[in-house]
């Protein structure tokens, strides 16, 4: 595996010159030559890139899971992760494009520091590139030259404030697009509800699963084929619930079942749900329906 820790090193490999400024580059993906032979190129990077590209041949892989490029052509990848690309040799194509390419050094001193790790499309959180209308996609290519006019001016005290305000527009409104695009595919996004309420149910009925403790984020989204964040990100759009939530709900549902219908204590009830201290139980009963689960189960008597 190739580690390209800076951006002259990814310029080198791809057969490009030099970068007129070592710590961001804006690079024509026409132009983009790997110096190999082989059909498949596995790299993990030290720098952020955000790719715009057209008429992509090659399968990426991001992290476990292939990047979807079928219909959208905007991108994200964020430092130390895991890329693989496979290159069909047989395919000949004019892939076409854009490749801004930034290092955490150039963020430093900058409140996107800090703020651009909140952006759930960098890391594994979405393998799916974003789609863009030709409008949107003509306000990302401005900005993208904007950034790349700055750094190829004179550097003055300015310059890093003014690249950093075009980038975070750039990032803002990507975060529209993306909103947008989970938004209009509710349809599909509605099978992920379907199939998290088939998942917890086979969790909250089946007292063996729950002897190791509640199902966490994490294992609903494994048992999804699916990224943490990117789970809770939909979920939060198409429903307004977190995955915590969610799981929460659903215990919820099963303790007011078993308060109403079994004469098991609290305690019991606790244990089965796969709760080791009952108190814990009775907190987060209360928080949810505001009676504890003995007064919700008088309502019963």
């Amino acid at each position: 595996m190739h580690q390209f820790k800076s951006i002259s090193e990814f310029h080198n490999y791809s057969n490009l010159p030099k970068p007129e400024h070592p710590l961001i580059s804006l690079v024509d993906y026409s132009k983009v030559n790997y110096a190999t032979d082989s059909d498949k190129i596995k790299w993990m990077q030290d720098f952020y890139s955000i790719g715009l590209k057209r008429n992509v041949s090659e399968k990426f892989n991001y992290g476990q899971q292939e990047y979807d490029f079928d219909e959208g052509v905007f991108s994200f990848v964020a430092p130390q992760q895991i890329l693989m690309i496979e290159i069909n040799q047989n395919i000949q194509v004019n892939a076409s494009g854009w490749l801004l390419l930034i290092h955490p050094d150039f963020l430093w001193n900058t409140p996107l520091a800090k703020s651009i790790k909140n952006y759930d499309f960098f890391g594994y959180a979405v393998n799916e590139a974003l789609f863009l209308s030709e409008k949107e996609e003509n306000i990302i290519i401005e900005l993208l030259k904007n950034i790349q006019r700055e750094y190829q001016s004179n550097i003055d005290k300015f310059s890093q404030n003014i690249i950093i305000s075009q980038v975070e527009l750039l990032l803002n409104y990507a975060e529209r697009y993306y909103e947008r695009q989970f938004i209009t595919r509710k349809i599909s996004n509605h099978q992920i509800l379907i199939k998290l309420e088939r998942i917890l149910n086979n969790y909250f009925n089946n007292s063996e699963t729950l002897i190791n403790g509640i199902p966490t984020v994490t294992q609903i989204a494994n048992d999804l084929n699916l990224s943490p964040n990117y789970l809770s990100s939909t979920l939060k759009i198409i429903s307004g619930q977190s995955t915590q939530q969610h799981i929460h709900n659903k215990l919820i549902e099963k303790a007011k079942e078993k308060l109403s219908t079994t004469e098991l204590s609290v305690s019991e009830i606790a244990y089965e749900l796969g709760y080791e201290f009952p108190a814990s139980f009775s907190k987060l009963f209360k928080n949810k329906t505001n009676i504890s689960p003995i007064e919700f189960r008088q309502i019963f008597d």
